[in-house]
């Protein structure tokens, strides 16, 4: 199954904290359903790619709703079509090769 990493980057806004904006851009996330891990730096996402990349356009939207008036979005795909593979079976392929 393809997984996103989605990373957001509010720009004019009038302070240096962003998590509002964060917590926005994850209701987002959250109700699309689909499973998700959110890290420090950025969001991952698995499902469909279509439902992924249009899941990042309205990830990219929330921080203009909530008053940016700027918005840098990046947005990593990866989609292995030659067997399964999901969030937690690539933290497990690298997590077996470290024991």
């Amino acid at each position: 199954m393809p997984v996103m990493e989605i990373k957001v980057f509010p720009l004019g806004t009038d302070s240096t904290s962003v998590s509002g904006y964060v917590a926005g851009a994850m209701r987002v996330v959250m109700e699309s359903g689909l499973p998700y891990e959110l890290t420090p730096m950025g969001t991952v996402v698995e499902g469909e790619t279509d439902e992924l990349l249009e899941l990042a356009r309205e990830i990219h939207e929330a921080p203009f709703e909530a008053g940016a008036r700027r918005v840098v979005t990046i947005i990593e795909l990866d989609d292995r079509r030659d067997k399964p593979s999901t969030m937690r079976s690539k933290v497990k392929s690298v997590e077996q090769r470290l024991a």
